[in-house]
């Protein structure tokens, strides 16, 4: 055989016994288009065909036809939604076509009939955001291995048939599952989760038979060479694919070790170790002497986990008296027991019809428990998704009086606080809870300077951050002028992703001011909507120093309020015909400038 042959089927054999190496997105058939992967995704959870999908090939594309059920990005007709909401689907959920679309954020298969269990390998649906599988007939536990996705914000399995624990995510993640135990179960008494997803190196095939070699192994010399360096090239990136699947191993396996029953409140304190000055504390109640009660019964009672984070989880406490309650759980606080208490006893004392009364607080040496009143009507964040779904209105005058409670609620946080230096620290959308009226009530305040700075990122939302990321006024200024500036666009951090002050700029330079707002409110309320504009650039000034006290906000949020019961709607349209919008349009692109009707006074 001449040296150019052997070398020639030499590096054949390289290539295929490495292809799942170099190349893991090839198969021998090639890539399924997405068109593909999402039949066989459908076929998988609809098998009696409900949805009148063909499996003969004639299905048009989803992102050049409009599919009612699917989303896509126009730009790279790639699918980025999937609702399948309320349609009878009896199949199961094939995972491994679902993430073969590689841009999906949303899957919402919710009050279904979808049965088996939640699949591991929904881990590999990396971009996804928001998870939806509530009211279906799913088993089994959830997968330990959804804590690597880090793209994860909202995940909602309640109404299920699952049992145990959820793993801990490192990043903050909405999340509903109804997994019902008693408050105090201790973590030791829990079965641990154990990370199913392990997996050992397929071996290659073997290899091929050496060849009858006529010629010399001078002659050879040089092939071999190459071919013994392609080997060790193999051999280092084999041995880099072991080494980070047995790292990926080890992460899962040390988070499902870590993992505890979402009840688990007070383990800690039965803990032998303690130091003797840190015991734990009975309730401390801020509320008439007929509601409260013991400790011991918020210990007995049902809980719901509804959210985690790396400091806190969030539970729904129903009393045997039917009274329910939110239970925050604190955990890795930088503060001793004595100045918590302090602390939260002055908050528990603050009174504002904008901020959520502290109903009751617990502290122990590792566990910290604040208790609020439910909320039905809950978060701002949930009223913008009914909204941005369909499901609920969303009015102008609804906006405003929020925007002005919420206004209102900081800015007294803030008079109040000066003294002992306690902003609020994480203004955000699921951090303003609405009441019976929906009027804006501000919750977690309070606790925010206990957090260890140094991995305070992996707990605060970054599209609400101040840039200095500095625990201040004029931090949560900027914070308040993103969610200002979500009230006028209907765009949120959470669904989208969206650096809204950098779009929001965006188009202000380029004069397509009116193309910022939401549809609603260019529908009724475009006039009134510029002024707030102004309010909400100047809020989220890259300069602290040129961010507005919120005295000087709720001044100028009440202006327009007031403007708005002095004119009748056929005023504000006459208004609209003028070129005080045009005005308006070219004050806000300088950042600080204080020209007529921009400047906050």
């Amino acid at each position: 055989m001449s040296p150019s042959r052997l070398f020639s089927l030499l590096l054949l054999w390289s290539m295929y016994t490495t292809r799942d190496t170099l190349f893991p997105g090839v198969c021998m058939g090639g890539e399924l288009s997405e068109t593909d992967s999402l039949i066989n995704f459908i076929q998988a959870i609809d098998p009696k065909n409900l949805l009148r999908i063909s499996s003969n090939g004639s299905v048009p594309e989803p992102c050049s036809v409009q599919w009612m059920s699917v989303k896509c990005n126009l730009e790279t007709k790639s699918i980025t939604e999937i609702v399948l909401e309320n349609l009878s689907l009896s199949g199961v959920i094939d995972a491994d076509s679902l993430c073969k679309l590689p841009s999906l954020q949303v899957l919402n298969l919710a009050k279904n009939l979808i049965r088996g269990s939640i699949p591991n390998s929904i881990s590999n649906c990396i971009s996804m955001t928001h998870l939806n599988l509530s009211s279906n007939l799913l088993q089994g536990r959830v997968p330990v291995s959804l804590s690597t996705m880090k793209n994860l914000r909202s995940m909602d399995v309640s109404n299920n048939n699952l049992s145990g624990p959820v793993p801990y995510f490192t990043q903050e993640l909405q999340l509903h599952y109804s997994y019902t135990m008693e408050l105090s179960k201790d973590v030791n008494n829990s079965s641990v989760l154990h990370n199913p997803r392990t997996s050992s190196d397929t071996p290659g095939p073997s290899p091929m038979e050496s060849p009858h070699r006529k010629e010399s192994i001078s002659d050879f010399f040089p092939i071999l060479l190459v071919i013994a360096c392609s080997f060790v090239f193999i051999l280092v990136i084999k041995n880099s694919g072991r080494k980070e699947a047995e790292e990926k191993r080890e992460r899962l396996k040390e988070s499902s070790e870590q993992s505890e029953s979402p009840i688990t409140i007070l383990t800690a304190e039965t803990k032998q170790d303690c130091m003797p000055e840190e015991v734990q504390s009975d309730l401390m109640f801020f509320i008439e002497e007929y509601e409260k009660f013991k400790i011991e019964e918020l210990l007995g009672s049902a809980a719901d986990l509804q959210g985690q984070s790396l400091f806190s989880s969030l539970y729904k406490v129903r009393l045997k008296n039917g009274n329910v309650f939110v239970v925050k759980r604190l955990k890795k606080l930088q503060v001793s027991i004595e100045e918590f208490r302090q602390t939260m006893t002055w908050v528990g004392n603050l009174k504002h019809p904008n901020l959520l009364p502290l109903v009751a607080f617990h502290s122990s040496t590792e566990d910290k428990l604040l208790i609020y009143r439910y909320q039905k009507n809950r978060s701002l964040l949930h009223l913008l998704e009914n909204y941005a779904d369909g499901k609920k209105d969303f009015p102008w005058q609804l906006r405003v009086s929020i925007a002005s409670g919420i206004a209102r609620g900081l800015n007294y946080i803030h008079r109040k606080s000066r003294e002992k230096h306690v902003p609020h620290g994480n203004i955000k959308l699921s951090n303003i809870l609405l009441g019976e009226n929906e009027e804006p009530l501000i919750s977690e305040y309070g606790f925010q300077k206990y957090i260890d700075p140094k991995r305070a990122v992996l707990y605060h939302s970054n599209g609400y951050r101040a840039p200095e990321k500095k625990l201040t006024e004029k931090a949560d200024v900027f914070s308040f002028g993103i969610i200002l500036l979500v009230l006028l666009t209907g765009k949120t951090f959470e669904r989208t992703g969206i650096n809204l002050p950098k779009w929001v700029k965006s188009m202000v330079r380029e004069e397509w001011t009116g193309e910022v707002f939401d549809k609603e409110v260019n529908k009724v309320a475009k006039q009134w909507a510029f002024p707030l504009l102004n309010i909400s650039l100047q809020c989220i000034s890259e300069s602290p120093e040129n961010r507005p006290h919120m005295g000087e906000v709720v001044d100028k949020i009440e202006e327009v309020v007031n403007g708005q019961d002095d004119y009748s709607f056929s005023s504000i349209s006459s208004a609209e015909s003028s070129q005080h919008d045009g005005s308006l349009l070219h004050t806000v692109i300088p950042e600080g400038s204080e020209t007529p009707g921009s400047s906050v006074h």
